[in-house]
């Protein structure tokens, strides 16, 4: 049973005079082994043996050692009482008095507690938190004031001190792993710089002879002197556009000489090189920082000279070159991602071919060298009579890994291709025709694919149902209820490029062509975002594609629609190869812009046209990070203008008349407003090129889609080049148009 509690005591000085006590408790006491008490005595009375009277006489510090008993003894020196015998306990009279009652048991700790508040030495180090145990073991019989022991216990502030020190061991380790890291970077560094030293001092060792190495240079070994790059006698700067400098030179008008293209050593490459500008690096390397990059490189047939093939094939691997960079590098003439991240693909192609029925160009992944790929996107070049050139833009996007290959082919539906001395050729264009918009996971971007469900049946007016195929978030971007639509759930900016296949029979499809349509469905209201032209075809198969950039909210719904001539039979197809797809990339809006403008009806293009410039209307809101430049009339506009560094995805369709033998439309870029400094002589960035209108047709198209990178100031605009003929029409009403896509690097 639990003892009555007892009241606080306090220990009496002893007098001079004797004093008694009664009689305690007799003997010793066991040990409960549940509940430990202790009683502290009298230290000269042991037990029940007390006498009722105990006289006091002073005695020395060597009897009061020889007569010590009971915890006294076990404390320090200085703890112990020095005048003498204390009664402690309840048996002790507050008045001196000499009678000791029968003390109750009591819990140790409680009893600790109160014997050390009366220890004048350790009543003001409570902080001390010292407490008294038994240490008694079973059967063993001792006097209960000898089993108490000392024990300390740390405090609650030593407690916290011992917790601060082990989080600043914790924070010198975390500082010691972040100089350890610091470490490694700066020898990286310094690694670099000495390989960088190294291949600089080799270079100026052994500067190449390009007038012996290479053959025919500069018309004869006799006119080419060589230099650090070399020099061609009687050379003129209209000569080097021509492209006399040769594949990894550029013309430099201030040297008077050709020079060798600068390579970017890890940094992004911002501009690739021309006939007469050299490469321009960004000077800072993506690494996993960035948000976003831009790649670009050339794309030939392997091995082939002219870019042409002239035995039958059913397929063939295009040859893609580039610079490598921290994203992606090129091997075997495939792209090979080195980042996690998305990527959006933009390729403009020209081409002839003689291939029965049509050729398709490819976009491919596969996950590693070897393994089993998957189409991106697919478009199908038409058979045309006379073997004009065909301009052909594809796009695709993508979730990849470091270790994915992107590869680009040209597929035959036979083997009966003209196996004749043009065979299949393509048209090698002075810019590189492939771009890469590379956006890392840290954007929140998100990538959606989705395949049209088409049928056998002829349609008219078709509108796509769609199926998705691959989505790295469903919850941002996914489809609606009945597959006709792309529905949004947070703000932002997308990206989209649809393509399908068709093959079409009347005459009234060659002359009136199709149109492909997107909308905008906000808040119940259905707005037309863009449309796009294609020239028919009769009894042919082709493709006809839209590609642009919106602004969307939250509910917002994307849906599209093909139109086709009343008096013309059109049949859709569909399959895992990508040419009935939509490809599509969602930014959140904190991070990104759009841009839309259609060409402006004043100050149209017509007659002998010879790179004149492109005016436009800006149609979308106006947004911080780019707009159309105010310069005369706002309706008749040329430069599109960056404010914001970042990564540009722009998308180009010219609908128009013409007789040109080449219809050339060029992207331009040059980094200050007014033109005057020496950065201002405008690079090329893209180029699209298309031969003849189709016999029979009204209107011909082009489309030009690219992706690049800009600074505050950069100022981009398009060029407009009719070779041998004339332009007769542009159309400003549908089917023209330039939209923009704009992400934070």
């Amino acid at each position: 049973p639990q003892s009555a509690p007892l009241a606080p005591y306090t220990v009496i000085q002893p007098q001079h005079g004797g004093f008694t006590q009664a009689a305690g408790t007799d003997g010793t006491r066991r040990t409960n082994p549940r509940t430990i008490t202790a009683e502290v005595f009298h230290p000269g009375c042991a037990g029940g043996t007390c006498p009722t009277t105990v006289s006091h006489r002073p005695t020395s510090d060597d009897s009061a050692t020889r007569e010590c008993k009971g915890i006294g003894c076990k404390l320090p020196s200085r703890m112990r009482q020095r005048n003498g015998k204390l009664c402690v306990g309840d048996g002790c009279s507050t008045q001196g008095d000499d009678g000791r009652g029968s003390s109750s048991p009591v819990h140790v700790t409680d009893r600790a507690a109160q014997f050390l508040d009366e220890l004048p030495e350790l009543g003001s180090q409570r902080g001390a938190w010292i407490q008294l145990t038994c240490d008694m073991k079973p059967n063993n019989d001792v006097p209960s004031e000898d089993a108490l022991v000392l024990q300390l216990q740390l405090s609650k502030s030593q407690e916290r001190f011992v917790e601060a020190l082990k989080g600043q061991q914790n924070e010198v380790k975390e500082l010691q792993r972040l100089l350890s890291e610091q470490q490694g970077t700066l020898v990286n560094q310094q690694r670099e710089i000495l390989d960088q030293q190294r291949r600089m001092y080799e270079q100026m060792e052994q500067d190449r002879d390009e007038c012996l190495e290479i053959a025919d240079l500069c018309g004869g070994q006799q006119k080419c002197l060589n230099t650090p790059g070399f020099r061609c006698q009687d050379m003129r700067e209209g000569e080097a556009h021509s492209g006399m400098c040769g594949r990894g030179y550029f013309f430099n008008s201030e040297m008077d000489e050709c020079q060798a293209c600068n390579e970017c050593d890890g940094d992004m490459v911002v501009s690739p090189c021309t006939f007469t500008t050299d490469t321009v690096c960004s000077g800072h390397t993506a690494g996993h920082s960035a948000l976003s990059q831009s790649w670009s490189g050339d794309v030939t047939l392997q091995g082939e000279k002219g870019h042409m093939l002239a035995q039958a094939f059913l397929g063939v691997q295009l040859h893609i070159q580039g610079r490598g960079d921290d994203v992606v590098s090129t091997e075997s003439g495939q792209l090979v991602l080195r980042q996690h991240g998305l990527i959006w693909l933009d390729e403009n192609l020209s081409v002839t071919h003689g291939c029965r029925s049509f050729i398709q160009v490819c976009l491919r992944m596969n996950n590693t060298a070897g393994s089993e790929g998957r189409d991106l996107s697919g478009v199908r070049v038409e058979q045309q009579e006379g073997r004009s050139l065909q301009g052909v833009s594809i796009s695709g996007v993508a979730q990849v890994a470091p270790g994915h290959i992107i590869s680009l082919f040209l597929r035959s539906a036979t083997h009966h291709c003209n196996q004749s001395t043009e065979g299949l050729q393509l048209f090698d264009p002075s810019v590189a025709p492939l771009s890469l918009l590379w956006l890392s996971h840290d954007t929140g971007a998100v990538a959606m694919t989705a395949q049209a469900m088409v049928s056998a049946h002829y349609h008219t007016n078709y509108r796509p149902v769609f199926r998705t195929t691959s989505t790295s978030d469903p919850y941002v971007v996914g489809l609606t209820h009945d597959g006709r639509g792309i529905r949004f759930a947070e703000s932002g900016t997308v990206r989209f490029v649809f393509q399908q296949a068709l093959y079409s029979m009347g005459q009234a499809c060659v002359s009136e062509g199709f149109q492909i349509l997107a909308y905008l469905n906000h808040n119940g209201t259905s707005m037309e975002l863009l449309r796009a032209f294609k020239t028919g075809v009769h009894y042919r198969d082709t493709s006809i594609a839209l590609s642009g950039a919106a602004q969307v909210g939250p509910g917002d719904t994307l849906g599209f629609e093909i139109l086709s001539p009343a008096q013309c039979n059109v049949r859709f197809f569909g399959d895992e190869t990508g040419i009935s797809i939509l490809s599509l990339v969602w930014v959140p809006a904190a991070i990104s812009s759009s841009l839309s403008a259609s060409v402006a009806n004043t100050g149209l293009l017509s007659g002998a046209v010879r790179n004149k410039p492109l005016f436009f209307h800006q149609t979308s809101p106006q947004v911080t990070q780019m707009e159309l430049l105010a310069k005369g009339s706002a309706d008749q506009r040329r430069d599109f203008v960056f404010r914001e560094s970042g990564t540009v995805s722009v998308a180009l369709d010219l609908k128009l008349i013409h007789s040109c033998s080449l219809v050339k439309v060029t992207l331009l870029r040059r980094s200050d407003l007014e033109g005057s400094g020496e950065g201002s002589r405008p690079i090329p960035v893209a180029q699209q090129v298309s031969g003849q209108m189709s016999e029979g047709s009204q209107w011909a198209s082009v489309s030009l889609r690219a992706s690049f990178q800009v600074h505050n100031g950069t100022a981009v605009f398009f060029l407009l080049d009719c070779v041998r003929g004339r332009v007769n029409q542009i159309s400003h009403q549908t089917g023209s148009g330039v939209s923009a896509l704009w992400v934070a690097s």
